[in-house]
Formats: C-alpha cells, structure tokens, sequence
C-alpha cells in the first residue's frame, strides 16, 4: 500500500473521484499519447503472450489462430473498455479443459456461440453491478478450481510431449500413459525436454549477465530455442499449422440440447468472471506501491469488458477470455503505467498474426505442448497449498480439486461450495469451553464462536462457579450472538450479586467488558467499583480495549506471574508484546521471513511528525516493507549544509532515494502539532536548547505566513481552523521545497524517477488532506473513499 493513498473504500468496484466543493471544472481529455514505460511494457507482454495463446489454443483443440484472436481481442477490446487498467486479458490456462470440453461435445462453431453468451451474461451480471460477489468465494475453492485444471491440462498435454494424442478424459489420458510410454516419440520428447529446461533455467541465471537476459520473457526463450534446434537438426515433428485468413472458421448458431448449452454458457461465464475478477484485486495489490494513482479497479466495469471481448472474440472465431495471472504480472513488473501498454500488446499481437505466419509455423507443436504442461503444473501451487492448509480448508480445496478433475469444472466447484459451507457451519457450532481453577481464581476460557449451539456447554462451565469467588471468563472469539450475551449476563448479574467478582478478557489477558453489561457491575458487595461503567470496549477490540485496563486486584504477591508489580506503562508495553507474539506473529511470519531473506524494497518514503497519534501504518493501511518512515519532532527536513548537528534525516532520504529508489516522498503534516505550537510561541527562539536549534528549521514556514494571503496554502472546503493549523499547513509546503534542495531529490526529479506528495491529517477528524501541486494556489484536497491522488507535487 503505497504512503500517498493514505486512505482506501472496502468497496473495490469504486474508483470515482469525488471533486471538493468550488474545484474547478475537469479539464478536458488530452489527445492519444502513449508513455515509453507503455510501448516496452507492451512488447514484453506481447512475447510472452504470444507463444502461450498459441499453446492454449493447441491444447484447447481449437484452431490455432483462435488463440491469437483471442489475445487480439483481450488486448484491444477488453484493455480498452475494463476496469482494471493493467490487467491484461486472453485465452486463458484456467479456461483450457472448459472449452476443450466443449469442442468436443458441441464443435467449434457452437462453441464460439457460448463464447458469445458467456460475453452477453457478464455484460447482464455487470449491468447489475453483482461483481463484489465474486470476492465472497472462498479461495480455497478457486485455487482447488485451478488446481484441478492444471492437473488436467498437465495430464492431456503430457501425451503430445511424448509424441501421441491426448484423450478427452483424464482418467482415460491415465489409462493410455503406459501404452504412449512405450511407444515413445524421441524427436518429440527431446524437444519437449529442451523447451521444460529452459523454461526453468533460464529465470535463475546468475550474475549481471543473467539479469540483462532474464528481461527475455522465459516462454519466449523457450518456444525460440526449441524451434531453431528442431530446425537445425532437421526434426521430422508436427508444427504449427496457420490457414490462411480466409479460411477461418467463425460463429455459427448454437446446435445440440438447450439444458446443455445453459450449463455451458454458465460454466464459461462463472469461470472467466471468477478468474477475471479475483485476477483484478491481485493486479491492485501489486501494482499499489508502483502507481498510487490509479486507484482500486472499477470490478463491475470489468465485468463489462470481460463480457464485451467475450463477445468479440467469440464472432470473430476466438477462444473465451479472461484476466491471465502471467500477462498481467509482467505488465506491472515491466512497469506498465496506464491502460495503453494492455492495449498495444494486443496490437502488437495482429501484426504478427498477419505478418509472422512463416516463422510461426516453424514451432513444433511438442514444444507448446511442454510450455502448457509447464503452466498447467505451476496451477497447483505448493503457496496456496500451504495457506489453505493454514487456514484449515484443506478439505475444500481438495474437495474441488479432485471434483474438478473427475466430474467437471461446474460439478467441481458446487461440490467445494458444499464443502466451504459445511466447514463454515461445523466452525461456527464447534467451540470450547473450559473451566479450571488456579490459586483461589476460576478461569473460564470460550475457544470459538458463542452462539446459542454453546449456551449449554458453556451453562455447565459457569455452574462450577462457587458463591463469592473471583472468576475470569476468557472470551476468544469474534462473534456472539442474543442468547449466548443473555446466558453470560444473567449469570454475571447473579454472580455478584452473591459477593463474587467477575472479570472478562480477552486472550491476550487484556481486561474488556461486554457491551452494555457495566451496569450490572455497578458495585461489589463491599460496595467497591467492579469495573467503570464509562468503558464500553468489544472483546474483539484489544487496541482499544488498553483503555479499559486496570491493575489485578489484590497485591501482586496473589498473582504470580502478572505484571501488577510493573509501572502502568511498561506493564502495558509488555502485554502488547506478549499478544503480538501470541496472535499476530504466527500470520505475519512468514512474510517477515521473505522480507529478510529478499531485503526490503519499499516504494515510498513517508516523513511524518514524532506525535504519538500520528500511526503511519494505520492513516495508509500499510505492512511490513511498504513504506521507509523516517520521524522526527515538525516533519522537518533541513536544508543541505544547514548547521543542525544532525545529518540523519538527509541520511535518510539519500539512502532511500540512491539505494532503495523509492518512486515517492511524502512529506505529512498534522492538527494539533505542538512543535508548530511551539515556533509561534517561541519566535526567533533562543537557540540554547535542543529543541530551540531543531526547530529552526521550521521558522522558514513561519515566515512564509507574513507573505501574501493569497499564496497561503489552505484546505479546499474549509478556512484553517486556527494559526497553528495554517502553520501545520504552510509547513507541509515548505520542507517539501527543503526536499527539493537535496542533491539526490533533484537527481531523481529530473529524471522523472521520483515524485513528491504532501498530506496534512486532522487527527480529531481522523480525515486525511493530500496537496495539489504547490504554487500561486497550493491548496490541501479531502482525500475521499477513491483514493486518489492528485498531481504530484
């Protein structure tokens, strides 16, 4: 999540800008340009794209040039009219075993048709805006969907790398593997062979030689060179077959069962929806620390898009479409910065399909059949594995992958929906409750969610309970329904009202209390306080639960073990670790491990105040590696050779530009700044404390606000609030002009690898502003649910 979109929707199908009150009206659309990032992003897609629709196509059975219609039209139509901008569209590995299916029960024109109505029921499903239900789907189900497909395509194609014919089935494919191993095609397999090693070897060459060839798409490399040596070594094998144009087969009317059809068409569309729609969100979370402007994808505008190439692919005699996963993370990683780089490489794609026919006829089939069982292998993939089997949705995704496989991909994925749903019913009725007593106190601990399944279970763990005993129920659980909240309220009222005290936690051990249940505790027998009324936290809220801690009653020799001995502070301080060990490390471990083992890579330098309140990770939904944060009192940055005596903050911002190549600097003010309080209150400053130096060089600001009125930087919908706000403020503008001054920073700005941001956040407002670029009217615009940016500063 890069620093410059500090605040994001839960709704990924919205990406509209919202234009604060009296902005000036929406420029009009400048003419066609295409960025050079673009044109050599479009042309590293291209060369991967090429050779695998030609590979899918073969393993579809369709007709060859169906794959290169299909990329076609993926490219052009689908780029142009979708919602998410650098995703790039085509014919489909996960699409393979559907419409070879479909080939061979129906024929190749009936299948163009269900293409066409596959096309027509997305545009139908974006019409109604349905597609955020498409992020409900458990991933266990598509992964095991995709994972099915992939052992299929492996199974079928691994018969044309031995130089045979794949079977329609893959139990039928199993059968006949013996009999094709015994008549075993060398030509066939050496080149297979050849084209599988170096598609492995060639993404691990070493050295800087290695990094300057592994720009060559790998696929590219490996189609290429298996090519030449057939050619060279004058191989008899089967080729790459292009009728003329003319000759191309396109859509015919749909013939054969009207119930089968229906299925087929919604087979055709669950699948690229799916596909497509999951593919968006993945775009988005890997292109956020390149291109922070281009906000979340738009998913209901690319459903329509999908709909709409399916629609075109299918009349012009092309392959289904959908969003593919390779194309896609290339497109970002060659540094794709608009929609036009997708829409190129589906320009680049007709030129070769009615230029390059010669040479793509030299392909042995062989070698696009070991490129397609090479992606097919690569859908089962040993992550997902892994974190499914965290997750404990094991029997999901194997569920769906064996249903995939055997019956079908519809029958696959109803039968992993079944399974998901049975899995989330036995959770939330499966939940443990325990109850033990250690040194005169009862702990009663809640494992799970507390519905009205449990109110028995968990009747019979508080019964043990004796009259005035100091009890602790340990709520671990996210969710508590009506019955389950009376039994424990009914109870707790009971239980002090006979001398006993109650106290409930959450698992880390931090003190919360039920809502809405403090009154039951208004006093103990004693008539002490039982637990402050004011406090009103939810068990599954520990952050702010810190409010609501209190010592353990009793002196601390009655509780060994607790932290009642230490300071408050550093009582809490330990708490938080402990939990952060206990909860959150086990989910974060092992990307932490990835980050040591690759070193960090951040995107983004953020240059925020030292105030407590100010939490970057939580203003811009931030994790580990997204953002190099450098603090200090005043976000500020001194001048080059100013007499501070303290190069850190120019350390850190040569070492994040020259060595980390950070594409983007925020500089974030705040409301309520007490070091902007302080340069009002002090003046010139005296200049004999730490402080009084350090904030020298924040009095440029100060001076500025002496200027004209006019060039005053202000909030677009609103006057400043105060003189410490338009400090906050003009503040923000002037350490990013300091920014400027540093040698790295203008290096980098010239060359147009780096741009700069300014943010101010009104804490109690908890609203973000991020400046427009600075000037006569530098003016702080509320960053609304979009997410979007404004010019770089």
């Amino acid at each position: 999540m890069p620093a410059c979109v500090p605040t994001r929707t839960t709704d990924p199908t919205r990406t509209e800008r919202v234009h604060p009150p009296h902005s000036p009206p929406p420029t009009p659309p400048r003419r066609f340009r295409v960025a050079g990032a673009d044109l050599s992003a479009s042309i590293a897609v291209f060369l991967i794209a090429l050779p695998l629709s030609l590979a899918i196509a073969l393993a579809t059975g369709a007709p060859l040039q169906a794959g290169l219609v299909a990329a076609a039209v993926g490219g052009i139509v689908t780029g142009r009219l979708g919602g998410s901008p650098l995703q790039v569209s085509g014919p489909a590995a996960g699409l393979t075993v559907v419409t070879a299916d479909l080939i061979h029960r129906y024929g190749w024109r009936t299948t163009c048709a269900i293409t066409v109505l596959a096309g027509l029921a997305q545009l139908g499903l974006g019409c109604l805006r349905v597609a955020r239900a498409a992020l409900a789907v458990s991933p266990a189900i598509v992964h095991g969907m995709l994972a099915g497909i992939g052992v299929t395509i492996a199974v079928a194609q691994l018969h044309i790398v031995l130089g045979g014919t794949p079977q329609s089935e893959v139990l039928d494919n199993l059968r006949a593997l013996p009999a094709q191993l015994a008549r075993l095609t060398p030509a066939a397999a050496s080149v297979s062979v050849l084209t599988l090693a170096l598609l492995l070897l060639w993404p691990r060459l070493p050295g800087r030689v290695g990094h300057t060839l592994r720009r060559v798409p790998a696929a590219l490399v490996a189609v290429a060179g298996a090519t030449a040596t057939a050619w060279f070594a004058r191989l008899s094998l089967p080729k790459v077959e292009l009728p003329s144009w003319r000759s191309h087969a396109l859509v015919g009317l749909p013939e054969g069962p009207a119930l089968g059809i229906a299925a087929a068409v919604l087979t055709i569309t669950l699948v690229c929806s799916v596909q497509s729609l999951l593919g968006a969100v993945a775009v988005d979370k890997l292109a956020a620390g390149r291109h922070p402007h281009l906000g979340r994808s738009h998913l209901d505008r690319e459903l329509l898009g999908q709909g709409a190439g399916n629609i075109v692919s299918g009349a012009l005699g092309g392959l289904p479409i959908a969003g593919v996963a390779v194309r896609s993370s290339a497109n970002v990683q060659s540094g794709a910065v608009s929609r036009n780089s997708t829409v190129l490489h589906g320009v680049w794609v007709v030129v070769a399909a009615l230029l390059m026919v010669p040479v793509l006829e030299l392909i042995p089939l062989a070698s696009l059949a070991a490129l397609v069982m090479a992606v097919g292998i690569q859908m089962v993939s040993l992550h997902h594995i892994r974190t499914v089997t965290r997750h404990r949705e094991v029997l999901v995704y194997a569920l769906t992958t064996l249903g995939v496989v055997f019956l079908g991909v519809l029958q696959g994925v109803a039968l992993g929906v079944a399974a998901a749903v049975a899995v989330a019913m036995h959770r939330l009725a499966r939940t443990r409750i325990t109850h033990e007593e250690r040194n005169g106190v009862h702990h009663v601990r809640v494992r799970g969610q507390l519905t009205f399944l449990a109110v028995p279970r968990l009747s019979r763990a508080l019964h043990p309970v004796p009259a005035g005993a100091e009890a602790v129920v340990e709520l671990d659980g996210s969710f508590m329904d009506h019955a389950a909240y009376e039994a424990l309220q009914d109870w707790q009222r009971t239980h002090l009202a006979r001398g006993g005290s109650v106290h409930f936690t959450g698992r880390s051990g931090t003190r919360i209390s039920l809502p809405s249940l403090e009154s039951a505790q208004a006093s103990t027998q004693d008539g002490t306080p039982a637990e402050s009324s004011a406090c009103r936290c939810r068990p599954w809220t520990p952050w702010r639960n810190h409010q609501c801690e209190g010592p353990p009653a009793g002196p601390p020799e009655e509780h060994p073990g607790s932290l009642a001995d230490e300071p408050a502070a550093g009582g809490r301080l330990a708490r938080g670790i402990s939990a952060f060990q206990r909860n959150t490390a086990p989910l974060v471990r092992g990307e932490l491990a990835r980050l040591a083992r690759e070193g960090q890579q951040p995107s983004q330098l953020f240059l925020t105040c030292a105030d407590s309140r100010l939490v970057t990770s939580m203003i811009t939904s931030s994790g580990p590696g997204d953002l190099f944060v450098v603090r200090n009192v005043g976000n500020l940055v001194p001048l080059p050779g100013a007499e501070s005596g303290d190069d850190s903050v120019a350390a850190a911002i040569q070492y994040a530009v020259d060595v980390l190549e950070v594409r983007s600097i925020t500089v974030c003010g705040h409301s309520g700044c007490g070091a902007m309080q302080a340069l009002i209150g002090s003046g010139t400053g005296t200049g004999r404390t730490p402080l009084d130096r350090w904030l020298r060089h924040g009095r440029p600001g100060l001076e500025r606000l002496t200027g004209d009125e006019r060039a005053r930087p202000r909030i677009a919908d609103r006057e400043p609030a105060d003189a410490v706000e338009q400090l906050c403020l003009t503040n923000v503008v002037q350490q990013l002009e300091h920014l400027r001054e540093h040698e790295s920073v203008a290096r980098a700005l010239g060359a147009g690898a780096l741009e700069l941001h300014g943010m101010y956040f009104h804490v109690g407002e908890a609203q973000a502003y991020l400046l427009g670029r600075p000037g006569e009217d530098s003016v702080f615009e509320r960053v609304e649910v979009s997410g979007e940016l404004p010019s770089p500063a």
